[in-house]
């Protein structure tokens, strides 16, 4: 379980001291690829603190939770996650209480997508600079202290904002922290692919629970009661990475550290997006989920148009959810890593094709059933991060990750932005049915792109130059 997002354009034309076009991989990990359309998945063994014994090893997800650092992780990524829902619910409720705004209200929901281009982008480098464990522990405590302002009842609706916003900007350089230290723990074979895989399963439930439980919260605590346990969240959270996973060196080597961190994050923005191969993966994260959130955007708007009742619109809104987790379960536990390769470019081609049933208008049982193939059809993203991590440096993963994080939510906050302006001028069957259309075709002209940078089809002299072209062109 996403419009590219290049590098701004104040970076600096003249690249910083260290900041070379996209470096070689070393003989080591091009041994670990093959010639198809994306490299060969490898089983590493997690180098955690206590890696599953060689002779009887567990397998598929029971490996990951084998890792006393990777249980941490993921339990401090259950904690926040649901502290967030909560808070984003709580928050609303309370900035309505105050203001009586509906229009406030909803903005304090789209603030929490807004901010994440701007902070993925210009605080990227803090991910490689700093050790990990610092920088996650550090975002947690951040946002504790912003959620504990808001908790005051002298702090101003628009300072209410304002913290959202900043929580916002925090978001991306934790999320992708976490994304490049889950290598470290994990490894960057399938222990690192099936982590994550359990981390966004943990996020589309949240979706399903997190909402459920800040409800009936609000029932039993006024919404800055609901919020205080956000702040718990969060503590136990910078807990949990503070004193169950380990620190480990920075990722920036020491003639990077010299720049402003302005500029190390613009120049990785520049030398990720600068490298072809890199950037075609990161448009294949991106592009489909731009394009899949416009029937959860239009969800409201079409139950009233074929007459479904409020209950009926709470089901269009989980059943894209639940189609990615149960897909996301039966790629990662059911196909081996080389078949879960071989999937990632015809199901991201063909993923949205269900969304064409919405030309017919479909009534509620047909509907659902396409929301829910749609959904599954993200489980091409599992062989996809293999890809990715394979094709960008360590020294440039921290960054990467994050631009990624970054420009995922900031499409998506895109995506319903289009589909809601459309249907202010089309029906909105139409302007689902062609959101699938248009994703297939463009996703198709990208899915020839990344066949086309794969291992052994391109030459490392063409990545380079398309880097240099990139660098120049700024």
């Amino acid at each position: 379980m996403e419009t590219d997002s290049p590098a701004p354009a104040d970076t600096p034309r003249t690249p910083p001291a260290q900041a070379a076009p996209v470096p070689a991989r070393s003989p080591e990990r091009a041994a670990h690829r093959d010639p198809g359309p994306g490299p060969t998945l490898r089983e590493a063994a997690a180098p955690g603190l206590d890696a599953p014994d060689p002779g009887a090893p567990p397998r598929g997800y029971r490996a990951v939770f084998a890792v006393t650092e990777f249980r941490a992780v993921f339990a401090a990524h259950l904690l926040s996650l649901l502290g967030v829902v909560v808070s984003e619910l709580a928050l609303t409720v309370l900035v309505y209480n105050l203001t009586g705004s509906p229009l406030l209200s909803a903005l304090t929901f789209a603030l929490g997508l807004l901010p994440y281009l701007i902070g993925g982008t210009l605080f990227a480098g803090v991910a490689d600079r700093y050790p990990a464990r610092r920088v996650l522990v550090v975002c947690d405590l951040l946002c504790a202290a912003c959620v504990a302002v808001m908790l005051v009842p002298a702090t101003p609706v628009a300072g209410l904002l304002a913290l959202r916003c900043l929580v916002a900007a925090i978001a991306p350089v934790f999320t992708g922290t976490r994304m490049a230290a889950l290598t470290d723990i994990l490894g960057e074979g399938d222990l690192y692919v099936l982590g994550r895989s359990l981390l966004r399963i943990v996020s589309q439930s949240a979706m399903l629970i997190g909402f459920g439980a800040g409800g009936v919260l609000l029932t039993v605590l006024s919404p800055r009661g609901a919020i205080t346990v956000t702040v718990v969240t969060f503590l136990c959270s910078a807990a949990l990475l503070r004193f169950g996973t380990r620190d480990r060196p920075a990722r920036a080597g020491a003639g990077e550290g010299g720049g402003t961190l302005l500029k190390e994050s613009l120049s990785g923005a520049r030398l990720v997006l600068g490298d072809r191969r890199v950037r075609a993966l990161m448009l294949l994260f991106w592009l489909p989920a731009m394009f899949v959130v416009a029937p959860e955007a239009l969800a409201a708007p079409y139950a009233d148009a074929i007459g479904a009742s409020p209950a009926a619109l709470g089901l269009l809104l989980c059943a894209m959810a639940v189609g990615h987790i149960g897909a996301e379960l039966f790629v990662g536990s059911a196909l081996s890593p080389r078949n879960r390769s071989r999937i990632v470019l015809p199901v991201a081609a063909a993923g949205l094709l269900p969304l064409l049933v919405y030309a017919v208008r479909p009534g509620l049982p047909l509907a659902l059933a396409a929301l829910a193939l749609a959904g599954a059809g993200a489980a091409y993203v599992i062989g996809l991060d293999q890809w990715f991590v394979d094709a960008v440096p360590q020294e440039l993963r921290g960054r990467a990750m994050t631009l990624l994080t970054a420009g995922l939510m900031t499409v998506q906050g895109l995506g319903m932005a289009l589909a809601g302006l459309a249907a202010e001028f089309f029906p909105v069957h139409q302007v689902v049915a062609g959101s699938g259309i248009i994703a297939t075709v463009c996703t198709l002209l990208l899915v020839a792109e990344v066949r086309g940078t794969a291992p052994g089809r391109m030459s490392d002299t063409e990545g380079r130059d398309g880097a240099d072209r990139h660098v120049t062109s700024r």
